[in-house]
């Protein structure tokens, strides 16, 4: 669009018209604004399309599992219908007939107790297991003592030194936390001690250079680049303690959600059982986006050129 303005001058006269055309606007102006506009849409379409997909096949596998309930391939007592299993779910989350949930606990109390022990067994292991894996990765003398240890730990099945901890410890709480902390313990040593051996020699040899000790060599190279790999331990080793609950609370374990589940098989109560298990296995979920995002805070630059 032209704009008309008036100007004197010694050819025209002052009310003479002039023709000024407005500047065109800077190439690309806007353009990056499109395309995160773009890029925000793309994502969430494709958080749809996937969300979607996880609903369709929900939806098939609980079909599946009520045609065979239906079917009558196993017997109820055996395999209970979704239907059943929810039932059991409400009755476990409420108060019902003047029961409040199962062996006086609601189903988010079982659960928060065994999330608890998870937690302090966890991080107990973190404690533990980093300073340990960074001396394994670091002291060649200690590495040789140490890590055949770490090792034997990591292959023992939990149920194999349960006993003895009961022994030693009785049937308290004691018992529960020690067993998750050797369980949870060895995976993030063995992280630790690989990721520090495996830090530049080019960042190493800079900061000799600037005059770094072995100390401040350790805590401001060498643990800052293995962080990633730490992390990565540390939710391995969660998911180990996760895993390793349910055997954990077969001693005295009410409340707690493998407790729970274990006065179920007693008395056959499959339906129970199965929501156990689920509950688990959601709250697994959760917990495992919950480090997911830790890491993605605590490490932004990993996965990144």
């Amino acid at each position: 669009m032209t704009e008309l303005t008036t100007t004197a001058g010694p050819d025209r006269s002052p009310s003479a018209p002039v023709a000024r055309t407005p500047a065109p606007p800077e190439p690309g102006a806007g353009r990056g604004r499109w395309t995160r506009s773009s890029a925000r849409s793309a994502r969430l379409r494709e958080a749809l399309r996937w969300g979607l997909l996880r609903i369709v096949a929900l939806a098939v596998l609980l079909a599946a599992w009520q045609a065979v309930v239906s079917a009558g391939v196993w017997p109820r007592v055996l395999v209970p219908s979704p239907g059943e299993v929810w039932r059991q779910f409400v009755l476990a989350s409420s108060v019902h007939d003047g029961v409040r949930g199962v062996g006086g606990h609601l189903l988010v109390e079982h659960l928060g107790v065994s999330l608890g022990r998870i937690a302090t067994g966890s991080g107990y292991a973190v404690l533990a297991g980093v300073p340990l894996g960074l001396l394994i990765g670091t002291v060649r003398p200690l590495a040789v003592v140490l890590e055949p240890a770490v090792t034997f730990l990591r292959t023992l099945p939990p149920l194999a030194y349960l006993s003895l901890l009961v022994i030693w410890f009785g049937i308290d709480e004691a018992p529960k936390i020690w067993l998750l902390v050797i369980a949870a313990l060895p995976p993030i040593a063995a992280a630790t001690a690989a990721a520090v051996r495996t830090v530049p020699g080019q960042l190493v040899e800079a900061a000799r250079a600037l005059g770094s000790g072995p100390v401040a060599l350790l805590l401001s190279v060498r643990l800052p680049s293995a962080l990633p790999e730490i992390l990565t331990g540390v939710r391995i080793a969660v998911g180990v303690a996760y895993t390793s609950v349910v055997a954990a609370e077969t001693i005295n374990g009410v409340p707690g959600i493998g407790g729970m589940i274990r006065d179920a098989q007693r008395y056959n109560q499959t339906a129970l059982v199965i929501t156990g298990i689920l509950a688990i296995g959601l709250s697994g979920i959760v917990l495992d986006a919950l480090l997911r995002l830790v890491e993605r805070l605590a490490v932004p630059w990993r996965g990144r050129s």
